[in-house]
């Protein structure tokens, strides 16, 4: 597979030229980008998948949602509908989409939509009777057609975009050089004690003048269903059958294997079809499943037994308050505008 990747080279300069002509458009305005009169996050990375868009999401929702109204945007990636869409109690991961849909049941307050034309998705939540006086655009940043006014750049430790090349030879979606749009770099999946001498270094080799924080993924003490809890250490050792559709789940299963337990990786937002439900249950045979937040929003209606899904959420190694001062005092600048 990495000798293929190689032999794809060539295709990867293309990539690149197609896509730094395009940033070139947008940058001296020959490709038009819209901005609009209301503090805008947009969340992205460089590469392909796995980097923790949703907990980081999840993370600024929870930081402004106690004093804002707050809006997430995104496409709704492998959704089965068209279009705008506003999350209410119709819908479901199939319509919306399922990190969407997590997002809505887990926050009910604010309002969730999507559109994979971002522009006409900022439009209409602008012109709801109440409408959002903050909107986090997931995954958007390379939708250049909207001009957000924070740009956080996600990159995972294990796979550093500095260290990458452009698609198909890495995973990059565009030149490293984007990477310079970003008003704060955020290194995702550190491990908790990740020393100060390897961010430095990481600091060093980005050598952007932005603030660079280090998060890591913060992973329950329990899991949960519908209408039950248990404790991650009472289940450790027992059998079970744990579950991921989500890129990179080596860490998911990591937190929870202690018996070699019987392990189902499917592809990231994955479609559960009706013969992966038999094959499920049949590994399962009336064991314990525990499975991701983002795989339970699908699967929870699917007739599954003893189905349990784990939390997880973004955490900062150290300048968690940084961090926070640095978005509020954004959106305190762009509202008194």
């Amino acid at each position: 597979m990495i000798i293929l990747r190689y032999l794809f080279f060539p295709f990867s300069i293309l990539y690149g030229i197609v896509t730094s002509i395009r940033n070139f458009f947008f940058d001296i305005g020959f490709l038009k980008s819209y901005s609009f009169d209301i503090p805008i996050i947009a969340v992205g990375n460089l590469s392909v998948g796995g980097t923790g868009k949703t907990p980081q999401i999840e993370y600024l929702i929870r930081l402004l949602s106690p004093n804002y109204n707050v809006a997430t945007l995104s496409r709704g990636y492998k959704r089965k509908s068209e279009g705008f869409l506003l999350a209410d109690v119709t819908s479901n991961a199939e319509i919306l989409g399922d990190e969407p849909f997590q997002m809505h049941q887990k926050f009910p307050n604010i309002k969730v939509a999507v559109d994979a034309n971002r522009k006409n998705g900022i439009e209409q939540l602008l012109s709801l009777s109440e409408k959002p006086n903050v909107i986090l655009l997931d995954d958007a940043f390379q939708h250049r057609k909207v001009k957000a006014g924070f740009y956080i750049l996600l990159t995972a430790f294990d796979d550093l975009f500095f260290d990458d090349f452009i698609l198909p030879t890495g995973n990059l979606r565009e030149s490293r050089s984007g990477a310079k749009r970003a008003d704060a770099i955020i290194i995702t999946k550190c491990s908790k004690d990740l020393s100060e001498i390897a961010q430095r270094n990481i600091e060093k080799k980005i050598a952007l003048n932005v603030p660079i924080f280090f998060s890591f993924i913060d992973y329950d003490d329990k899991i949960y269903n519908e209408t039950d809890s248990k404790s991650v250490n009472e289940i450790k050792n027992s059998d079970k059958v744990l579950l991921a559709g989500i890129a990179k789940p080596q860490s998911f299963f990591a937190y929870l294997d202690k018996n070699n337990d019987t392990k189902l990786e499917f592809p990231d937002h994955h479609h559960f079809t009706q013969n992966d439900i038999i094959t499920i249950k049949s590994k399962a045979n009336n064991k314990l499943i525990v499975t991701t937040e983002k795989d339970y929003v699908r699967l929870k209606n699917k007739d599954l037994k003893s189905l349990f899904y784990l939390p997880i959420k973004s955490s900062f190694i150290t300048e968690q308050k940084k961090f926070d001062e640095t978005i509020l005092n954004f959106i305190n600048l762009s509202s008194n505008k």
